[in-house]
């Protein structure tokens, strides 16, 4: 008989493979399960996967068609630190998708369908490091305070996109940003997009693929890299006068001729009025020099 106290090898054997066999149950259908991972890797799934364990740390959804990821779902893998949905269908509005998701690092969300980053985008993801948004085609908008809450932000992809701006403050302001990805973007070199390209030259951001960071639009400086850029941009922004600046300029002038004009008219009414009552006086006194 066994010692009081001490389960049975077959008892032991069968608390092993119910806790076996649990694990087997608790891990999402058509996906792999291994410690704190769940590997949903080209499942052709269509919608975001149910049961995945709340403990899972490392979630990967990659080459799926997948359109929506629910936040209440996601709010429960409160230790999830690695998401990687690229290659799926995620598209329009993922506002407050991710507002439980406090521990996240790395979360990719590139080749999609996303068409704009707003400050709820991203905002609670406190503690994320590596950001990648590229080669969604339709992204044409990040908003100026879209990463305000991402301190920790060091990598930031947004390549390959449909971005013709970014603001310079949208990048600036991240204290620990080393790496931002831009190349093969539609950007439109106006004089609007000097700031951002002062600014690069000068952070030490590093650039990759920057051969391929060149201007799509206007015409005239297609397919200038930055560096080459910034020198055109100085010359034609800071000394050149558009159409507006030349009504600003009429504007000032006519104003300055009509102030003119003015004081010099009422400076001749003053002269007028001080010589008529001068004149005035000296007839009085004469007529009571005459009467004395």
């Amino acid at each position: 008989m066994s010692p009081p106290g001490r389960p049975r090898p077959l008892s032991l054997m069968f608390l092993l493979g119910m806790g076996m066999a649990s694990e087997r149950i608790s891990c999402p259908s058509r996906c792999s399960c291994q410690y704190l991972e769940v590997n949903c890797t080209g499942q052709q799934l269509l919608e975001f996967p149910a049961d995945i364990p709340l403990d899972t740390r490392q979630l990967i959804l990659v080459a799926n068609n997948i359109s929506y990821l629910p936040a209440v779902e996601l709010s429960f893998l409160a230790d999830l630190v690695y998401l990687d949905c690229s290659k799926n269908l995620l598209g329009d509005d993922l506002d407050f998708t991710f507002i439980g998701m406090t521990k996240l690092v790395y979360l990719d969300l590139s080749f999609n369908n996303l068409t704009q980053v707003t400050f709820s985008t991203f905002s609670h993801l406190l503690s994320l490091v590596v950001l990648k948004i590229s080669d969604n085609p339709n992204l044409v908008a990040i908003r100026k305070d879209a990463f305000t809450n991402n301190t920790w932000l060091r990598h930031l992809d947004v390549s390959r996109t449909g971005l013709t701006f970014l603001d310079t403050s949208t990048v600036r302001d991240l204290p620990n940003l080393r790496f931002l990805g831009l190349s093969d973007n539609l950007w439109h070199c106006n004089c609007s997009f000097l700031d951002f390209v002062t600014w690069m030259t000068e952070s030490n951001v590093n650039f990759p693929d920057a051969d391929n960071i060149t201007c799509y639009t206007p015409e005239g400086l297609r397919a200038l890299r930055m560096p080459a850029v910034q020198a055109q941009l100085h010359f034609s922004c800071l000394t050149q006068l558009y159409k507006q600046d030349y009504v600003f300029l009429c504007l000032v002038g006519f104003c300055i001729f009509l102030a003119g004009t003015t004081t010099a008219w009422l400076a001749g009414i003053c002269v007028v009025t001080y010589e008529v009552r001068a004149s005035k006086g000296g007839e009085e006194e004469e007529e009571e020099e005459d009467r004395a």
